[in-house]
């Protein structure tokens, strides 16, 4: 058995200023060939499941490329045909019996909005009776030609995620059963008129939390898989919406039933996926007064993970207006402020503009920096590896990175951008983040694999960026209308039309 291997991933936020070339996906994870296996091989990674299974089988493996680029904005043609050509020129160059890919589901390309539909539409014509199994993101904006040409397809069915190992061997081997003849799947899927906000997507919480654990009640029987996808409201793109999927052997009944099912659920909570925030000062007012630490000041509209700049500096600024002290920041991308206080080294009292060096357009925001004094106090290159349950075993880097320290905070400054999922981003420069008093993180959901054991409780605040939860800050010319919240009137009961069948 010969089968190829592959992981193309992106999360694209078309309201992000962010530019995402080739280069950004050498900075968080571009490998080929054969060290593409030494990357992921023993990880929680899709890849690492793969892999795992491949193994188990005695099969050979083709790993043409793996490819994951930090949420930014549209990926360049340029990148979109290079990571996508690999893989084709391996599919064109021999002969498999199967493919296992590892992709997102929102990546949107300049002249190929719907990025991950269109490599397995190109796939199926080079190949078209080609078994092709496919992990995909809790947040994918499911298309109709992502489905058409694929044999069997599954999501993250927790967010933070740290299923994603799980979730690729369930497709995995649903495809090598497809391959021994032990089944013959079949798949239904559909969409309802909700743009969903991620910030409410939680799986700790409901509404997100209950309807995934229909998901894990449904895979029985017939049913291979069956996956909630939340969808990701930021690509603005007639596919964002939330989505379902289900793979059953051979019954497409069982499979649109529980694919209904699911829908309706996520329909019925509809309110429940909307964000209600409060003022800023109010919030920060309200984190003043809790005692017991660590307290999670979560800067949400500024999370790199959903293609914020991860430099807008409105919470950090209303934390020292407040007075807070004993606060550690992760992360301020801002790659100048770091030569400079590499330049003066550490225990040097500096002054720097610092964060706010790009503007936001799609919000009408430019680039506002925050001229502070302080000490720099660690240097580091910036890498690390990740030990807490979300990406185990990768190994990342922020760039060269600085902690600045002033007025009683801590400020992580990183030259490669980072969401702040993992402890390491603190420990890796020294910052012990258990005995802070408060943690100023620029992550929406995430950071709960690293950081939610330790809080004691979690402010969300609402600062200034483009990954932020006030839809009247955003302007959407491209996604289905009607749709919910969007269209506060949408019809009571979502539509009844093909996006509903099999």
């Amino acid at each position: 058995m010969r089968l190829l291997l592959a992981m193309m991933k992106h999360e694209t936020n078309t309201f992000s200023p962010i530019p995402t070339d080739l280069q950004r996906f050498r900075d968080w994870g571009l490998h080929e060939g054969e060290d593409v296996s030494q990357a992921y091989a023993g990880t929680n990674h899709p890849l690492g499941a793969y892999l795992d299974l491949a193994r188990e089988a005695g099969s050979e493996v083709v790993t043409p490329i793996a490819a994951e680029a930090m949420p930014s904005g549209p990926v360049q043609k340029q990148a979109y045909d290079t990571i996508t050509g690999r893989i084709l020129d391996a599919l064109e160059g021999g002969s498999f019996d199967g493919a296992l890919l590892d992709l997102h589901g929102a990546m949107v390309a300049e002249e190929e909005p719907d990025g991950e539909g269109g490599l397995l539409a190109r796939m199926r014509a080079i190949a078209p009776e080609l078994p092709i199994g496919v992990t995909l993101d809790m947040h994918c904006n499911l298309s109709e030609r992502m489905v058409a040409n694929s044999t069997a397809m599954i999501g993250y069915k927790t967010y933070p995620h740290i299923d994603m190992y799980e979730a690729g061997a369930q497709v995995g081997r649903i495809l090598l059963r497809t391959l021994a003849g032990q089944v013959a799947p079949v798949m239904a899927w559909g969409d309802v008129p909700l743009l969903a906000q991620t910030l409410r997507m939680g799986t700790a919480d409901a509404p997100m939390g209950p309807i995934q654990d229909m998901t894990r009640e449904a895979e029985q029987g017939r049913v291979l898989a069956a996956t909630l996808f939340g969808g990701f409201p930021l690509a603005d793109i007639p596919e964002a919406r939330i989505t379902s999927v289900v793979v059953a052997d051979g019954d497409r009944a069982a499979a649109e039933a529980a694919r209904n099912r699911l829908l309706e659920a996520a329909w019925a909570a509809r309110e429940d996926f909307i964000y209600g925030g409060e003022p800023l000062d109010q919030a920060i007012a309200r984190a003043k007064e809790i005692e017991a630490g660590p307290v999670i000041l979560l800067d949400h509209a500024d999370n790199v993970g959903s293609g914020g700049t991860e430099d807008c500096m409105t919470v950090i600024a209303a934390v020292l207006a407040q007075g807070l002290s004993d606060v550690a920041v992760a992360a301020v991308w801002d790659p100048g402020a770091v030569i400079e206080m590499a330049a003066a080294g550490v225990g040097a009292e500096v002054t720097l503009d610092l964060g706010g060096k790009t503007g936001m357009p799609s919000i009408g925001e430019t680039g506002r920096p925050l001229r502070l004094t302080g000490r720099v106090r660690a240097l580091t290159d910036g890498r690390w590896t990740v030990r807490g349950p979300m990406y185990t075993g990768i190994e990342v880097s922020t760039g060269p990175t600085a902690v600045f320290e002033t007025g009683g905070v801590k400020i992580v400054v990183i030259s490669k951008h980072h969401e702040p999922w993992d402890l390491g981003i603190f420990t890796s420069v020294g910052i012990e983040p258990r005995h802070c008093h408060y943690l100023l993180l620029k992550s929406r959901i995430h950071y709960r694999a690293g950081f939610a054991p330790l809080a004691k409780a979690t402010i969300a605040c609402d600062g200034t960026g483009v990954t932020t939860s006030d839809n009247a800050r955003l302007v959407f010319e491209h996604v289905r209308r009607p749709i919910f919240p969007l269209d506060w009137n949408a019809p009571a009961d979502p539509p009844q039309q093909t996006q509903l069948g099999a």
